[in-house]
């Protein structure tokens, strides 16, 4: 299984890069821009604000999602689809940094087979 929460070699992530206001890009199209990405070991994850595609809410994306950063075109693309996005467990900015639970859940979610 994928480790969902370090960047893919594959995506072109060049570590200490600043992916804040990049365009975020799932499967079959635009779902907002990053409002905060980190990279931390074992936890790396972008947060992303979705203006009004689903009402102006916020969704983490583990790392482990991310297919493709293009530093150019300041876009990263997702391995999911906006409705695996949509269906995803609703962001908590106050559980998302340091709660194992939290983090284990959204994992699990990115992380299954059903996706």
């Amino acid at each position: 299984m994928t480790d969902m929460w370090s960047y893919p070699p594959a995506s072109q992530y060049t570590p200490g890069s600043t992916l804040t206001g990049f365009k975020v890009e799932a499967t079959d199209g635009h779902i907002g821009k990053v409002d905060e990405a980190t990279e931390e070991v074992g936890s790396s994850h972008i947060v992303v604000d979705t203006g009004p595609w689903i009402f102006g809410k916020h969704v983490l994306l583990p790392a482990g999602t991310i297919l493709r950063v293009d530093m150019e075109e300041e876009k990263i693309h997702v391995s999911r689809t906006k409705d695996q996005i949509k269906d995803a467990p609703e962001y908590d900015k106050d559980r998302h940094r340091g709660d194992n639970t939290y983090r284990e859940q959204i994992g699990r979610y990115y992380g299954s087979e059903h996706l």
